[in-house]
């Protein structure tokens, strides 16, 4: 294991495949769980910031960063059970799980077969699965466009997505922060989370959570639609939905004060 900055790159041996991960801080444990086409990376204002009072632990999915490349076959569920893996692996316990995107659904998906690991939930930019939370013909265009781009240097494609992923002006060093993680997407991780995502349909289990959940919405979110998270919030009891004023899709990117913030405070709230 290494690092800098208090930030720890380690690696974990999972029958015979390995998942990567950054860790930082000490206290109760929170696992942060990325976007598509990004990594662990993504976290670094909050492995920063709440590393003070938890243990803050960011994963690599597989096909990301460093852990093991699958195969396209992968479903949600199999993601699920390799953060299951990660978080029992680690000696964690019961973790507060951060989701952004993918992660959000990831983190539902999650706590749907391993409820005994998930302490809380904080779902940012959320879906309840592509097929879940959008119309049939916008999942298949999502597909589409993720499998073709997997088959080109993420270099050539990356630079479109920008423009939706923030809703004002952000300083170029964290757009060019953005841009650099995602240009190391890998074409395994790509094509996996993408038929993850188009496959899954998490609807039916929102009803059963039971753990406090904060939904995290940005005002300016062009890629997560208000309806999206206005359904999670309806259908997961008890949750609550905070809007961030002015912010896009990356959040925790754009406002990382404003996210982190957020976050804290929720996590605080959460009864021992």
């Amino acid at each position: 294991m290494s690092g800098a900055g208090g930030v720890a790159i380690g690696r974990h041996l999972i029958d015979g495949r390995e998942l990567g991960y950054r860790r930082a801080g000490n206290g109760p444990p929170v696992l942060l769980l990325h976007d598509a086409w990004s990594d662990s990376r993504q976290w670094r204002p909050q492995l920063a910031d709440l590393s003070d009072e938890f243990t803050v632990v960011a994963w690599d999915a597989p096909g990301c960063g460093g852990s093991f490349d699958p195969p396209a076959t992968f479903t949600l569920a199999d993601f699920a059970d390799q953060a299951a893996a990660l978080v029992r692996g680690l000696g964690l316990g019961s973790v507060h799980v951060v989701g952004l995107s993918f992660g959000g659904g990831l983190a539902l998906e999650l706590y749907h077969r391993h409820p005994a690991l998930v302490r809380s939930l904080v779902l940012a930019s959320a879906y309840a699965g592509w097929a879940g939370s959008l119309p049939a013909e916008e999942v298949a265009a999502r597909l589409r466009r993720a499998l073709a781009e997997a088959e080109r240097p993420p270099e050539e494609w990356v630079s479109d997505y920008l423009a939706g992923f923030f809703a004002g002006r952000v300083p170029p060093a964290v757009r060019d922060d953005v841009r650099s993680v995602m240009r190391d997407s890998r074409a395994a991780g790509t094509r996996a989370i993408a038929h993850a995502l188009a496959a899954a349909d998490l609807r039916d289990m929102l009803g059963t959570v039971a753990v406090p959940t904060l939904l995290l919405h940005g005002e300016g979110d062009v890629r997560t639609p208000r309806r999206v998270a206005d359904d999670l919030h309806a259908r997961i009891p008890g949750s609550r939905l905070v809007v961030l004023p002015g912010v896009g899709y990356a959040s925790n990117a754009e406002a990382p004060e404003a996210f982190t913030a957020e976050v804290r405070a929720f996590l605080h709230s959460v009864p021992g």
